[in-house]
């Protein structure tokens, strides 16, 4: 019987020491910025670079996060689509308000996104919904999103059925029930880890004469 060993937890620690950023060194915009940073970190061969940790709340407060993926990015927001009867909608419309968080552990980078949310309009939807490959689009009619099922089963019998009814269809048209969130930032914190743990911490903020830069301490 082999052994195992317990992590220990307290010990582990990484000096981060990759790089550094200034004032000088950040985008005219929040959105520039983040962009640079997605293309940075797709160029460095990072596993879904455009991965970020939604967080969300109830209406009591109590908090959930998750892993979704960006699917837009412009001056407007920061763009994810979801099944509208999931746990993360029932949150946002509840409360309208939303966090990102883009974890480049590999870059010792984070961006940070917190804002209100607002849904896509159905335009935009049918364009992105027309370029998610067939059996994506037909998960998407097959699953009930954050509902108790009795199995797989169940969800292979569901995404059978969805197969049949659309087996002559050139096009699988939108579900009802799906679409697009948008992050409209009101902060955009862009986060870089620095020896000793100093990090550098630069937040674009949106004020009442628009948006300002801020350092943060870490």
């Amino acid at each position: 019987m082999s052994e195992t060993t317990n992590i220990a937890l307290p010990s582990m620690r990484v000096s981060y020491e990759q790089g550094s950023l200034t004032e000088s060194d950040l985008a005219a915009s929040w959105h520039e910025q983040l962009q640079l940073w997605l293309d940075q970190a797709s160029g460095a061969g990072l596993p879904e670079p455009n991965a970020m940790v939604l967080a969300t709340a109830d209406t009591e407060g109590r908090p959930s996060s998750r892993t979704v993926l960006a699917k837009g990015l412009d001056e407007r927001g920061l763009v994810f689509f979801t099944n509208y009867t999931s746990a993360k909608s029932h949150d946002l419309m509840a409360t309208r308000y939303a966090s990102a968080t883009f974890p480049w552990f590999a870059m010792q980078r984070q961006a940070h996104v917190r804002g209100i949310v607002e849904k896509v309009g159905p335009a935009e939807t049918a364009a992105y919904w027309a370029s998610r490959p067939r059996g994506s689009q037909l998960g998407a009619w097959a699953s009930p999103q954050s509902r108790v099922v009795s199995g797989r089963s169940t969800l292979e019998s569901a995404l059978n059925k969805v197969e049949r009814q659309f087996a002559d269809a050139d096009r699988v048209p939108v579900p009802p029930h799906w679409g697009g969130w948008r992050i409209r930032p009101e902060e955009v914190e862009f986060w870089q880890g620095r020896r000793d743990r100093m990090h550098d911490r630069l937040r674009f903020r949106l004020g009442r004469d628009g948006w300002e830069v801020q350092r943060i301490a870490p």
